[in-house]
């Protein structure tokens, strides 16, 4: 397991300290790429990646998630930071975290999506596809309103 420390704030990637009322509350209500999220899909996702908590005395101020085989390939996703502890530079902080994982080390791709927040990602070496024509998906924006 792995932890930071930076003015009071405290980053692990130890799963079972996770509150997961608050992530699910905050990733359900406050996202709009989780909107509705059910709290077992988030359960099985949480279990099946390599997921951070903030904590702030003890309680949650934020998440980040990522999806990885610990070897080629990661995706960041879920990154947040509770309205209350933002302005702090926290999710910057817990970018460079995780990216300094050791279990995130010498990968041949690491990914993530944003809608609104490339500037922050770029400034940690993430870039826009070179070839978009290259990415496939399968996206089903309403999965979570049938589940």
């Amino acid at each position: 397991m792995a932890t930071w420390l930076r003015d009071g704030y405290e980053l692990s990637d130890e799963t079972a300290r996770l509150d997961l009322e608050a992530v699910h509350r905050f990733l359900s209500r406050e996202t709009y790429w989780a909107a509705n999220i059910p709290r077992a899909t988030l359960e099985k996702a949480i279990a099946n990646s390599l997921s951070f908590g903030l904590y702030r005395d003890g309680r949650q101020a934020g998440f980040a998630r990522v999806v990885t085989d610990r070897a080629t390939h990661a995706y960041l996703c879920d990154v947040f930071v509770d309205a209350a502890h933002r302005g702090r530079g926290l999710g910057k902080w817990m970018v460079e975290c995780v990216l300094a994982h050791p279990d995130l080390q010498g990968l041949r791709r690491f990914c993530l999506m944003t809608r609104d927040a490339q500037r922050l990602y770029e400034a940690f070496g993430f870039r826009p596809l070179p070839d978009p024509t290259r990415y496939l998906e399968i996206h089903r924006p309403d999965v979570y309103e049938n589940a």
